[in-house]
């Protein structure tokens, strides 16, 4: 269970009794941020990836991975992210992350998804990240060429797109992602909570494009058989 700490809002006063969400590490252990009663909640103005992701070690295997830095929505209107203890260097380590166990590729072996519930276009990219992770991906962050809609992730070997809009995908959608990928030698994955017209999945078919949609629960549909694939083989070693 998370262990839960008193947070009160610096702009109007108010405390808040404030448990951290559990998410699942890769060994199938649930993994909260531990919470730091030492430090002040700072109110969220503005966001950056660095500051919207911790890491955060697995206590059962030691697994390092990176997780939605704890919020807390204050009935003020008040956004505030919660202080946490960040997770420890491993020692001895350097460049790159020489603790994290190889990624498993195999569907049977992954722990059952635990999806987050969709509310804002934060929380669908949220939930696109913690899947990407959970097929196996590693070291996701914001992709540094930016799409026409939508909001783009990168990971090793892979360049995704999050659709939050309310209209459906079209094909031109996912043409740009393809040939951003290409130019980059990766494959590419495009997730969407309105779904796709006729014609975006037709085009996805022909270029080999994986198609996801995402329910409110947070959790991904494929859509097509490039999803179906990559889900049943995970994102490989």
């Amino acid at each position: 269970m998370s262990e839960t700490m008193a947070v009160r809002c610096p702009e109007c006063g108010r405390e808040h009794q404030y448990a951290a969400p559990a998410y699942p590490c890769a060994c199938g252990t649930p993994v909260a941020p531990p919470l730091n009663r030492r430090a002040a909640p700072v109110c969220v103005t503005h966001r950056t990836w660095d500051e919207d992701w911790v890491t955060v070690r697995c206590g059962s295997c030691g697994r390092a991975d990176q997780w939605p830095h704890p919020e807390l929505g204050c009935s003020c209107g008040t956004v505030l992210r919660v202080p946490v203890t960040a997770a420890a260097q491993p020692s001895g380590a350097g460049g790159g992350d020489p603790a994290e166990p190889p990624v498993e590729a195999p569907a049977a072996s992954r722990a059952t998804f635990q999806p987050v519930t969709i509310r804002t276009a934060r929380d669908a990219v949220t939930a696109v990240a913690l899947y990407l992770r959970w097929l196996g991906y590693k070291d996701i962050r914001r992709a540094d060429q930016r799409q026409p809609h939508g909001i783009g992730l990168a990971a090793r070997g892979v360049l995704v797109q999050v659709h939050p809009l309310v209209q459906p995908a079209a094909p031109r959608d996912v043409e740009c992602l393809w040939l951003t990928a290409m130019a980059e030698s990766c494959d590419c994955v495009c997730f969407t909570l309105a779904g796709y017209t006729d014609d975006a999945r037709d085009r996805a078919d022909g270029l080999g494009v994986a198609l996801f949609v995402l329910d409110l629960t947070g959790t991904p549909q494929p859509v097509n058989a490039a999803a179906v694939e990559l889900v049943a083989t995970g994102a490989g070693t």
